[in-house]
């Protein structure tokens, strides 16, 4: 396939995200194996998340905001007993508590109150501006503002299994929701705190992890092979008239 044939590739493209590498680190990537500029994604993924990332290709862009908005599928690892600053592993340990000696139940109880439509204030750790600064610059600074809370709507949050300190599970939510949010608010209904330790997206409206290709997988395979991975525009977003 030529340079040309390359810059007029168009579609959807699943990959597994790694940990440790930011969305951005993907688009660049790609960028750099199919040798186009245009190329985005519909929902970012924190670094130490693994998983569902819809890549863009070409004028797909022009469906990213329809992409963003379908409901997303995780499953996580909360470790109880100890807090962070990020709520999350890549951030530094605020407080450790011991775990008191709680049963299968009161876990279920505590994340039954998580279900249904609410409004999550985002973490200081986010990407989120306030007066065109992103959070998570102020947050390093030690600073703390006041943040808007934001609708969000939890509609499954399962446990998968609980061996304390973890317990992990599955979370069927709305766009913008912060997993690792919900894994300190839990954490605080218990009594111990908690962070979220691991993460995968395992769906992103009608793309499930089955479907995709880890990224160094891709960066294997020909162009021509990759553009017959390609999810049509019409099949992705079928009810988006371009």
């Amino acid at each position: 396939m030529s340079l040309q044939q390359a810059k007029e590739m168009e579609g959807v493209l699943l990959v597994d995200k790694p940990r440790g590498l930011t969305s951005h680190d993907v688009v660049y990537r790609l960028r750099r194996k199919l040798q186009m500029k245009k190329i985005g994604h519909a929902g970012t993924l924190d670094p130490m998340a693994t998983g569902v990332l819809v890549m863009l290709i070409g004028k797909a862009t022009r469906i990213s905001q329809y992409l963003m908005s379908v409901d997303k599928i995780y499953e996580g690892e909360a470790t109880l007993g100890v807090v962070t600053d990020s709520q999350d592993a890549e951030g530094e340990i605020m407080e450790t508590r011991p775990v008191p000696e709680l049963t299968e139940a009161q876990v279920l109880e505590a994340m039954k109150t998580f279900l249904g439509d609410q409004y999550q204030t985002p973490p200081m750790h986010s990407a989120i501006k306030i007066g065109g600064v992103k959070l998570y610059h102020l947050a390093r600074k030690g600073e703390e503002v006041e943040r808007e809370p934001r609708f969000i709507r939890v509609a499954a949050f399962d446990l998968l299994s609980f061996a304390r300190p973890k317990l992990t599970f599955d979370l069927h939510c709305t766009k913008g929701t912060y997993v690792r949010t919900i894994a300190h608010d839990l954490g605080q209904k218990l009594g111990c705190g908690a962070h979220l330790s691991a993460l995968r997206r395992t769906g992103s409206g009608q793309f499930k992890i089955a479907q995709c290709l880890p990224l160094d997988e891709i960066e294997k395979l020909s162009l021509p092979e990759i553009e017959r991975r390609l999810i049509p525009v019409y099949e992705a977003a079928p009810r988006v008239a371009l």
